[in-house]
């Protein structure tokens, strides 16, 4: 075997090591978000909570989120709203309440989600966070590396605007 057939073999046989090391590739990158199925559960309102809600006539079950989405680096909660009613919606008050696993309310927050659903239509929303600190994760997310602490979340309706004229 000459020189120029030796080099060629060695190449070869460099290129096959070379593809089955490449091909033993890990995906290290989160392909979707989990949990979109999953849907948020609305607060079982207690007598303590009638100050903090004012829901005089609101139909709850005219808005269902589901999909809740914040892993413990996130700064961003994610959620789809959708709007179970017969006419149009652009906003939704709600009542956010998180909570640790073993339902000790870790934080409460009142937000207005400013949306456009038509009837039976869904809306991805995104919100900035109640962790600014970022050490906690939705419990039905993925598990993170780091030390995070698992939460759930809940929600009232508070209310909803129906836009008057030309939607």
């Amino acid at each position: 075997m000459n020189a120029t057939a030796r080099f060629v073999t060695i190449g070869m046989a460099g290129a096959v090591a070379l593809s089955i090391i490449a091909s033993a590739r890990t995906r290290t990158t989160q392909s979707q978000i989990r949990g979109t199925a999953l849907i948020v559960q609305p607060l079982q309102l207690q007598q303590a909570d009638s100050t903090w809600v004012d829901d005089a006539g609101v139909d709850q079950a005219a808005i269902t989120i589901r999909g809740f989405a914040k892993r413990a680096g996130d700064t961003k909660e994610s959620f789809m709203v959708t709007n179970n009613t017969h006419h149009p919606i652009s906003a939704v008050r709600l009542l956010l309440r998180y909570s640790s696993t073993g339902g000790a309310i870790i934080h409460e927050r009142k937000l207005t989600l400013p949306v456009t659903l038509k009837p039976g239509g869904t809306q991805m929303v995104d919100v900035r966070s109640f962790d600014t600190q970022r050490l906690y994760y939705y419990h039905a997310g993925p598990k993170p590396r780091k030390q995070a602490t698992p939460f759930t979340v809940s929600y009232w309706l508070l209310g909803y605007d129906i836009p008057v004229g030309q939607y």
